[in-house]
């Protein structure tokens, strides 16, 4: 007589199987957009036009083009005032403004969050409601009063432009308060009873522990402000306050075509700090989630 417990683990190494088939395949989709740029950036442009995607050995006999990236980064032309190329320019614009937002959203999103979870003030839940409202407002709808603002501030074409408006994150306070709020409140409890102050207790408490959602809300934001085009092409007017997703527009030819593998070259340069950031912030997530081992 068949023992039906000898089945399963044959049932469970199928299961797994199509787990990791179904794990893979969604890796391969993923890969290809960044297959197809890298590819691209090393191609010529005869290459490009008649849309060959192998034109190398063994299936061509081209040669990889890494001439690109440096002519990529000459096509942009010269900074007038630093007298580097525009690439570099656009690069530390980039960082500054990134930096600055990834810093700002980071600080004000602890800090809010921990008044939502921690401290009982009057219409507490209230407000919060109404800040989570404000992720219902599409962000076209409140484009325009913000480029008026900065006209009014006299921001125009400088880094308050590009960073201020930024400073706070609503789903980095969402995401914050509710990593918060799982925090045993023993810890809180014990921590006001040895006299910590509010202060006290979050950077040597509830921040070390909640490094998961730090590091999440900092990659978020870090990815967002690198890839944001509209908001820096609005409120920027000289090349020397451009940043590097503004750059990809100049890949022009005098006919109306597109340097198609120019531009993915620069676009290859511009996903380089992403990958490197993203790298930093996937071990310390890894850390930080082994230092959230409390049991409450």
């Amino acid at each position: 007589m068949n023992n039906p417990r000898a089945q399963l683990p044959a049932r469970l190494d199928v299961g797994r199987i199509l787990i990791y088939a179904v794990l893979i395949l969604g890796a391969l989709i993923s890969v290809i957009p960044f297959l197809y740029m890298l590819l691209t950036s090393l191609k010529t442009y005869g290459s490009v036009v008649v849309d060959n995607f192998w034109p190398w050995p063994p299936f061509g006999t081209e040669a990889f083009q890494w001439s690109n990236y440096p002519l990529a980064i000459e096509t942009i032309g010269m900074d007038k005032n630093w007298h580097i190329p525009l690439f570099f320019r656009y690069l530390m614009n980039s960082v500054i403004m990134s930096g600055v937002i990834v810093v700002g959203t980071v600080v004000t999103s602890i800090l809010a969050a921990y008044t939502f979870a921690y401290i009982d003030i009057p219409g507490k839940n209230f407000f919060f409601i109404l800040v989570l409202a404000t992720l219902m407002i599409p962000n076209d709808l409140t484009l325009v009063p913000k480029v008026v603002m900065v006209y009014n501030f006299k921001w125009y074409n400088t880094y308050q432009a590009l960073t201020l408006p930024f400073l706070v994150s609503v789903f980095g306070i969402f995401l914050m308060r509710q990593f918060f709020m799982q925090i045993p409140r023993d810890l809180y409890d014990a921590a006001r009873i040895d006299g910590a102050s509010h202060l006290r207790y979050l950077a040597s408490v509830v921040v070390p522990i909640s490094q998961p959602a730090v590091m999440t809300v900092a990659l978020l934001n870090f990815i967002w402000s690198l890839d944001n085009f509209r908001w820096p092409l609005l409120v920027t007017r000289d090349e020397n306050m451009r940043v590097l997703a503004v750059g990809l527009q100049q890949f022009w030819v005098g006919d109306g075509s597109t340097q198609t593998q120019l531009l993915m070259a620069f676009a290859s340069m511009i996903v380089v700090p992403v990958l490197i950031f993203y790298f930093f912030t996937q071990k310390n997530f890894t850390e930080g989630i082994a230092k959230t081992g409390i049991k409450g």
